[in-house]
């Protein structure tokens, strides 16, 4: 995803997998399957993601927990967004995607135009 590092994304695929709010050791133990982490990176990692408006957290007892602001779909469109918004000829944009997209895709997008903005 624009604008998140390599650590910062894997920290946010737990996030969105989880269904509940995750504490850094939840995080740091659902990550330690692929690498060992230490506490404080996990816990650096989470308080940018903050900073960035990507989580939001809530203090229990003395640590906090965390959940994403926006689900994963909702984060990608937010992305796109961005990209459209800050490309100077969003239309350009568009039309380049549009001619890039699998036929699988282009009737998502045509059924998605058809039922209304917003609706997949």
């Amino acid at each position: 995803m624009l604008g998140l590092g390599e650590l910062e994304l894997k920290v946010m695929n737990v996030l969105w997998a989880a269904d509940e709010q995750l504490r850094v050791r939840d995080v740091l133990a659902r990550l330690s399957a692929e690498r060992a982490f230490a506490y404080t990176t996990i816990m650096t990692v989470l308080d940018h993601l903050h900073d960035k408006g990507w989580v939001r957290r809530t203090r229990v007892g003395r640590a906090f927990s965390y959940w994403p602001v926006r689900s994963r779909e909702e984060a990608g469109a937010h992305v796109l967004r961005e990209v459209l918004d800050s490309s100077g000829d969003a239309e350009s944009v568009l039309l380049h995607f549009a001619a890039s997209v699998s036929e699988r895709e282009s009737e998502l997008l045509r059924r998605a135009l058809e039922n209304g903005r917003g609706t997949p």
